[in-house]
């Protein structure tokens, strides 16, 4: 069997339901600028060889700096230029609009990742991470003129756009070129949230391809469920895992072309083509679709921050990894775990995988940069308040970190 396959919009192509997202590729030690060569391409051979033709990276993926390019890029195109792969897929990379500040820049960017890709072209050339104030800067310098000159030349043959702002936005800028597809965030979560159902029924209508990204909410929906929503799943007559609701809850609409997964084990590759050789549009019962609108609510009567680690925050200059900070914060929540999060964050404190919460200067850097639009600095303090470690159990800590907890 091999993955199924959908209409991209009006482009003339098929592309594959599941979609191959090159952020969260394994690494080593840690880095995040240290990508695993031989487990990424391990994966990345799995999910082609299994029917998935369609690879989004982007030009910070695994950056070691704010500056990029990361090492997503290259590594993608060192894995295509093999074996004939390239011929197979469809890529996808996106213009880092916080970077240009001239048309001039536009092209040199570009050509910069054609040359990491390793190709003559990019099939799918998104403007990354559009909201109001983006796209009017990118327009003033001539974006549109851009994109029809590479479209004209060959250098890309599709124009999308990556949207994070708020569902009032949305219509103007698909109303404002000749867009061939667009990325939104959307999971049975955030079916309300930035362009939503609404702007996922207006692209469509409009002939748009969609691409769906953050389809398990920062991978929270592929996690041990809370009992009450574990409990929901076990009523079903079909038996799912929780990564396979979430996904049936997208692959279920047929407006939806594509949707990206960013995978970081082969196992997580092997599941998910599993699940997209069989999910066809318009198949959930509609006892399905309740239990999956139950569990929405459940989560939300529990979820404290609304974030979905793209790390977009990140580096914070004083050292917080806020992701993991808020994720953390959540599970205390999500999973009635109060102590057992304090254990963790304090532990990470202490092992250097992040500064406390306290270390916070409110430089407001974070907030700038969150397509969430999340009030980080108000949110790190309450985390804080929760987690922070107390004096006299740091020995203990130690002691079990040397010990070597994880």
């Amino acid at each position: 069997m091999t993955v199924l396959r959908r209409p991209f919009g009006r482009t003339g192509e098929w592309v594959s339901i599941l979609g191959f997202g090159c952020m969260r590729l394994p690494v080593i030690g840690g880095r995040m600028d240290q990508i695993d060569v031989q487990a990424a391409a391990d994966m990345m051979r799995y999910a082609i060889d299994h029917g998935v033709n369609y690879f989004d990276t982007a030009y910070p993926y695994h950056a070691g700096s704010p500056e990029g390019p990361g090492a997503s890029e290259s590594f993608l195109g060192e894995v295509l230029s093999q074996g004939g792969y390239r011929q197979r897929v469809l890529v996808a990379t996106k213009l880092p609009g916080w970077l240009v500040n001239s048309r001039d820049d536009m092209d040199r960017i570009l050509e910069g990742q054609l040359d990491r890709l390793q190709s003559d072209y990019v099939d799918c050339y998104l403007l990354h991470g559009i909201d109001a104030a983006m796209w009017k800067k990118l327009c003033d310098l001539d974006v549109t003129g851009f994109l029809d000159a590479a479209k004209g030349d060959g250098r890309i043959r599709f124009a999308g756009f990556s949207f994070h702002d708020e569902a009032a936005t949305f219509p103007p800028i698909v109303d404002a070129y000749d867009w061939n597809f667009c990325q939104i965030q959307y999971n049975y979560m955030d079916v309300d949230f930035q362009a939503g159902q609404e702007g996922l029924a207006y692209a469509a209508a409009k002939g748009l391809g969609v691409v769906i990204m953050e389809p398990l909410k920062g991978g929270r929906l592929a996690r041990k469920p809370p009992a009450a929503v574990q409990a929901l799943w076990d009523s079903a007559p079909v038996k799912r895992t929780p990564v396979e609701w979430a996904l049936r809850f997208l692959w279920d609409d047929p407006r939806i072309s594509v949707v990206l997964s960013g995978m970081s084990t082969l196992d997580q590759v092997v599941e998910n083509v599993k699940y997209a050789e069989d999910e066809r549009a318009a198949s959930l019962q509609p006892e399905e679709r309740e239990l999956i609108a139950r569990a929405r609510e459940l989560y939300r009567q529990r979820t404290l921050v609304d974030c979905t680690g793209c790390r977009y925050c990140m580096p914070c200059p004083q050292g917080i990894e806020i992701p993991l900070v808020f994720r953390i914060f959540n599970d205390s929540a999500l999973y009635d775990s109060l102590d057992n999060e304090r254990f963790e964050y304090r532990l990470s404190v202490l092992l250097g995988r992040t500064a406390p919460a306290t270390s916070c200067v409110e430089c407001g850097q974070c907030e700038a940069a969150c397509p969430q639009k999340l009030s980080v600095i108000k949110e790190l303090a309450r985390a804080a308040e929760a987690l922070e470690v107390e004096p006299a159990e740091t020995g203990t800590l130690k002691q079990q970190a040397s010990e070597g907890a994880e």
